[in-house]
């Protein structure tokens, strides 16, 4: 047993984590490692169930990655471009403007328009000047003004349609730049984001364990995990009232899809070996590629080092030190990480605890997926950085 195995079996008996999908594979498939542990279902007075690979998990923030791979296909198709502004097909983003605060007197917003447009690329970086209202003081504020709840409603404009906080291409903020992009692919097709993906991504790569709607389809929804809170001692406890949608009817774009393991694994393999089946070679560069000017990447940066929980919530165990970018995809490592990831490797991951890579140089991808809140805990997520360098070491002994 390697020594991240024993310590994921040492947080298995210790009650902090119910279980774990572990995952990876290099460019060609010579090399593979997959691996579940755990229960996806252990509620009081019913037998547990055990987590399996092809357990339907909550996958949150790694739909992102989905939603980035149907925008460039609409791209390569001449239905969108990067650098258009979105505005002729989605009117409500940025129709608000740029809000800086309040007034004293009155306590109405100071809301001014924006200068420059918003564009596909910005939407996907998170440099467009949204960010979500349940992370931003001054959006929550907003929501309250109008008597509101931050992210609540079952569409994406209900949720996602706020005052931006920065000119657009000046600064990073995370935010529903990805739902705003669900949107605007739903607008221009014709399609559900649930159609859309099923017919351009799914049924390609011969996928069938990945849905918006588990509930509606029999043979998933019984393979459904159950989302586990940590409490107050740190020890795993089912919650049966959480709703990481927050009441959503809509594909969210940014979140709301639902996948085995077995399942996104096929996907990342298909982005590190450029398949054909989904993306041109050239699609593939530009998803990947470093995509923040200077301006952009100081402040993605100065974010991360002003505040731990957000470098808990955002780095994906990247050292704080390093330096970092964004893709189309996911946040890029810039620089190699000695006996680990190579330069500009691509992560990112889901709230409930997962975390993805696609390091292109060493041809190596992966998934480390859980069910457990709060978001990205930091007992789960340092779990995922040893599965993340352990794969690294029997890549390299699986070669000799």
């Amino acid at each position: 047993m390697s020594n991240f195995e024993r310590l994921y079996e040492k947080a298995l008996e210790a009650g902090v984590l119910p279980g774990a999908a572990l995952t990876a594979v290099n460019r060609d498939g010579s090399f593979q490692y997959a691996k579940a542990i755990g229960y996806r279902s252990k509620r009081p007075g019913q037998e547990a169930l055990p987590l399996q690979l092809d357990t339907m998990l909550t996958i949150a923030s790694c739909t992102k990655l989905l939603t980035a791979i149907s925008a460039l296909q609409c791209v390569e198709k001449g239905l969108l471009s990067l650098d258009e502004d979105v505005k002729t097909v989605l009117p409500e983003v940025g129709s608000f403007g740029i809000i800086s605060g309040f007034e004293e007197t009155t306590g109405r917003a100071v809301l001014t328009p924006n200068a420059s447009p918003i564009t596909l690329r910005h939407l996907l970086t998170h440099t467009s000047g949204l960010t979500y209202d349940l992370m931003n003081p001054l959006l929550a504020r907003w929501r309250e003004s109008r008597g509101e709840q931050p992210w609540r409603g079952a569409t994406v404009e209900e949720k996602a349609n706020v005052p931006l906080i920065f000119e657009p291409g000046k600064s990073w903020a995370y935010g529903p730049g990805a739902d705003w992009t669900g949107k605007l692919i739903e607008r221009v097709t014709g399609e559900s984001l649930e159609a859309f993906m099923s017919k351009h991504i799914w049924k390609p790569l011969e996928v069938s364990e990945m849905t918006f709607w588990p509930s509606e389809r029999e043979g998933l929804s019984k393979k459904l995990s159950d989302i586990f809170m940590l409490d107050q001692g740190g020890k795993a406890q089912y919650a049966p009232d959480v709703d990481i949608n927050y009441g959503a009817k809509d594909c969210l774009g940014g979140g709301g899809l639902f996948a085995s393991a077995n399942a996104y694994m096929a996907v990342l393999q298909a982005v590190l070996r450029k398949d054909s089946r989904l993306l041109t070679s050239d699609s593939y560069d530009e998803l990947l590629r470093p995509q923040l000017n200077e301006q952009c990447r100081h402040a993605l940066g100065e974010l991360l080092q002003s505040d731990q929980q957000l470098q808990d919530f955002l780095g994906v165990n990247i050292p704080l030190s390093a330096p970092k970018d964004w893709s189309l995809a996911g946040i890029v490592s810039k620089d190699e990480q000695e006996d680990w990831m190579k330069e500009n490797t691509v992560l990112w991951s889901g709230a409930t605890s997962l975390i993805w890579f696609i390091d292109s140089k060493a041809g190596l991808c992966g998934l480390a997926a859980s069910q457990v809140l709060p978001p990205m805990a930091p007992p789960i997520t340092k779990l995922h950085k040893k599965f993340h360098e352990g794969m690294y070491g029997l890549f390299l002994a699986s070669k000799q």
